[in-house]
């Protein structure tokens, strides 16, 4: 929870580190950290949507759906060819038994908090020496987004256009702001003047 008067934020971490990261805590056998962070950032899901992914969603095929906690909405996701073979790896090295069973749960086999989960992103950012200022859950959706305007080179209106709908925004624009796009189109203006 947050101070009152306080501004929280989350800032996204880029494409390469964020694949980098999801190695290494596999490597070092923090496997439902690896896996909770390549899931945020490429499903592009609510941390309320995470926590109730269970494997049997994340193993029955190339696509799974669900319905947004938040929204109330349906939302089909697409599991990327080689992200699905670390879900896999994943399965297997943590041993779970049951498909059925939430993919995110603590030590007592609860579903994980998200304080608990921010706890961890900040023992991992200092652990792996992260180059991001502020890393939370909303880092992975960030990081979703920003992967999608990235990789849309010229046609980066189009995949706002897309991006808004996906993350069900009311407007493009708001999704511009959301991704920090807005604050960095009005400090090119500041930038571009000379003296």
């Amino acid at each position: 929870m947050s101070l009152k008067y306080s501004n929280t934020t989350a800032d996204y971490i880029e494409w390469e580190t964020m694949v980098d990261l999801v190695h290494r805590l596999y490597e070092d056998g923090r496997y439902r950290l690896s896996l909770l962070i390549g899931c945020g950032c490429f499903f592009g899901l609510r941390i309320s949507d995470l926590k109730r992914l269970t494997w049997e969603q994340l193993l029955s095929g190339p696509r799974f759906s669900l319905i947004e906690k938040k929204t109330g909405k349906r939302r089909e996701i697409k599991i990327n060819a080689a992200f699905q073979q670390h879900i896999r790896n994943c399965y297997h090295a943590l041993g779970v038994r049951h498909t059925d069973e939430f993919c995110f749960l603590n030590r007592f086999g609860e579903v994980i908090s998200t304080q608990m989960i921010n706890r961890h992103l900040k023992s991992a950012k200092a652990t792996y020496n992260l180059d991001i200022e502020h890393f939370s859950t909303h880092s992975f959706r960030k990081t979703f987004g920003r992967k999608v305007i990235d990789s849309a080179g010229e046609h980066s209106e189009m995949a706002l256009i897309k991006l808004s709908e996906i993350f069900n925004h009311t407007s493009p624009m708001i999704t511009r702001r959301y991704l920090g796009l807005r604050a960095e189109e009005l400090e090119d203006v500041y930038n571009s003047l000379d003296f």
